[in-house]
């Protein structure tokens, strides 16, 4: 994933992390002396710059039952999301004792890829909650 995107991800626009002054600064059309303060103009930069364009992905199927299935818990590293994803288990044992959780907790941080736990998924898991924070 290169700076872009992860920026776009995060919400933040390229353009204010590029270290151009972005306050207002008179714009020089004629000397000084011949400007007045209601006749000044200014020149300034637009903080949202140009997003790049949002790479789309369908929804997973929905499931019609999670009876007998399998349903990971995955903990990103969030302040606190172990706890609730422990609790989750913890209700699903007492609520739902057919469904088999799974906690596991990712490598790296919320956006990098995590492939070995993703293929685990794909293998043996039908359906996956994550606690990325927020």
């Amino acid at each position: 994933m290169n700076r872009r995107q992860l920026l776009s991800l995060l919400g933040i626009s390229p353009a204010l992390l590029a270290g151009a002054r972005a306050d207002a600064a008179p714009a020089k059309l004629q000397s000084d002396s011949e400007n007045s303060d209601s006749d000044q103009k200014f020149v300034a930069l637009s903080p949202k710059g140009t997003p790049p364009p949002v790479q789309r992905f369908p929804m997973a199927p929905t499931l019609k039952t999670l009876d007998g299935k399998t349903v990971y818990l995955v903990d990103t590293g969030f302040f606190g999301a172990d706890i609730v994803l422990h609790q989750m288990a913890d209700w699903f044992k007492q609520n739902m004792p057919s469904v088999k959780t799974v906690f596991r907790r990712k490598a790296g941080t919320y956006p990098e890829p995590d492939p070995k736990l993703w293929a685990e998924i794909k293998a043996n898991g039908n359906a996956c909650i994550m606690a990325i924070g927020h």
